[in-house]
């Protein structure tokens, strides 16, 4: 079997990964992932006890027991660009023996639960309650980079989206990928489950204008009032396509839960969001750990 290049696997002088600074037996099989390095703590103070910490750059890694079930929380920072690096380095960790440099035979899969905070596109959407998302739409293009994307992406939706919209070519391509059915069915009892959109930025491409004109000003109008055989977007994020159409490829497990912290229809924003994301924290250790 071929070697990975070094300039392709790039390793650290102890063998650890690059940019995520970690080795094999540093993480767990359920990986909650956190945008907020100091998230990293909040959910690791949970924990029974913590057998590991390490950071590099703004990706911190707590790995711990919780019910006597062993979990790592990492921090992947914000947005897609950095899922790529963060996914793709934990899968290699599983997937790939670093020492030869060479893809394992037998392949491994995780689970990776992302928990963050996101802003609602519904009405009916309330301020400090939660989603589970369904369905991850991807506006910032990266899964477009990956081959095979369209095996894994609902097509027509897809289509169905863009019509609708009058998507503009000169964006990146949107995609459309579902969670880990057996994740999602663990939390569905728990909270509503939406679709999610992921975009490239917080400003522009989520509809807000401080001083920069936007060049599709419709656009989140057009978001709202999409349905797909009665399917609505629920609400905006960073993360979540990448983190579902990566895991998707190589064959890992995916779930989003955010608390919302806003409602973009009612300009309303939580009081105190940080209570509502305890909780969520807490719920979701139960849940995994049952």
């Amino acid at each position: 079997m071929k070697q990975i290049e070094a300039s392709e696997l790039i390793l650290n002088k102890d063998g650890s990964i690059y940019h995520i600074n970690l080795r094999p037996e540093d993480i767990s099989d359920n990986i909650i992932l956190v945008g907020d390095p100091q998230r990293v703590e909040k959910v690791s103070k949970f924990f029974d006890y913590i057998e590991l910490r390490k950071q590099n750059r703004e990706f911190i890694t707590h790995t711990g027991y919780y019910n006597k079930k062993r979990l790592t929380v990492l921090s992947s920072g914000i947005g897609t660009d950095n899922i790529d690096i963060v996914v793709n380095e934990l899968d290699a960790l599983v997937n790939i023996d670093l020492e030869k440099r060479i893809i394992k035979n037998n392949r491994k899969s995780i689970n990776l639960i992302r928990i963050g905070t996101s802003g609602g596109l519904q009405a009916d959407i309330n301020v400090d309650s939660c989603i589970v998302t369904r369905m991850a739409i991807g506006f910032d293009g990266l899964l477009n980079f990956y081959a095979n994307r369209d095996k894994i992406c609902d097509i027509k939706m897809e289509r169905a989206f863009k019509e609708y919209t009058d998507w503009d070519g000169s964006l990146a391509s949107p995609y459309f990928v579902e969670s880990s059915q057996d994740l999602f069915n663990k939390f569905s009892d728990e909270f509503k489950g939406g679709i999610t959109i992921s975009a490239p930025g917080f400003y522009g491409p989520q509809g807000r204008v401080l001083r920069l004109a936007l060049s599709h000003p419709e656009l989140n109008e057009k978001i709202e009032s999409f349905n797909y055989h009665g399917q609505r977007i629920t609400n905006f994020e960073m993360e979540s396509s990448a983190i579902y159409g990566l895991s998707k490829l190589l064959g890992h497990h995916a779930l989003t839960i955010c608390a919302i912290i806003a409602n973009r229809v009612n300009k309303t924003y939580s009081k105190d969001y940080k209570k509502t994301v305890e909780k969520l924290i807490q719920i979701t250790l139960e849940k995994i750990t049952k």
